[in-house]
């Protein structure tokens, strides 16, 4: 991502939180953002000087936020939507189970290459047809691995006011976005 808004956000999470919201993506999608709004100008650099603007832009404008890992389909909030195991370069193993409807973001430095094991429920599909398990490695960031199970048409936000707040807030609380008092 680049632009101002997603370059000056006051935290990186929630500049992950604008993409995810933003774009919806499915599967399993590395995000990363321009720190200092570099890109357009690195384009012209690029003509002169392709390696140089590539260096700079890998360096010093790229931070890696994370991936998120968006399972593609719908349910009742509550149900099962995606569970898997992640096994980090120090050996340690961490499983998931995610509900329909939930945030989970499990700590993963920029530095980390994770390999993940993907189980998405019944109905839900991560790239290779439903409710079949994807085996990959995965890349952490400054906000770590999202993993949302709120769906993508795009995802409902309750009508009913007091619902609406409790959903927002513990979306909020998930990504850390925002200090909620």
């Amino acid at each position: 991502g680049s632009g101002g808004v997603l370059s000056h956000a006051p935290r990186r999470n929630q500049s992950a939180m604008m993409l995810v919201d933003a774009f919806l993506p499915e599967g399993v999608t590395h995000l990363a953002v321009d720190s200092i709004f570099m890109m357009p100008q690195l384009g012209v650099l690029a003509e002169v000087h392709e390696d140089a603007a590539t260096q700079v832009f890998e360096r010093d404008c790229l931070v890696h936020l994370g991936t998120c890992i968006a399972p593609v389909g719908t349910a009742k909030p509550g149900k099962p939507c995606i569970s898997g195991q992640l096994t980090f370069p120090d050996g340690r193993e961490e499983t998931f189970d995610v509900k329909f409807g939930d945030l989970l973001v499990i700590p993963c430095g920029a530095d980390e290459k994770v390999e993940a094991m993907l189980k998405p429920a019944r109905g839900f599909d991560l790239g290779q047809g439903k409710a079949t398990a994807v085996g990959c490695q995965i890349k952490g960031g400054v906000t770590g691995i999202i993993i949302d199970a709120r769906g993508r048409q795009p995802f409902e936000i309750p009508v009913d006011k007091d619902q609406r707040i409790e959903c927002l807030n513990r979306w909020i609380k998930a990504l850390e976005a925002y200090s909620l008092n």
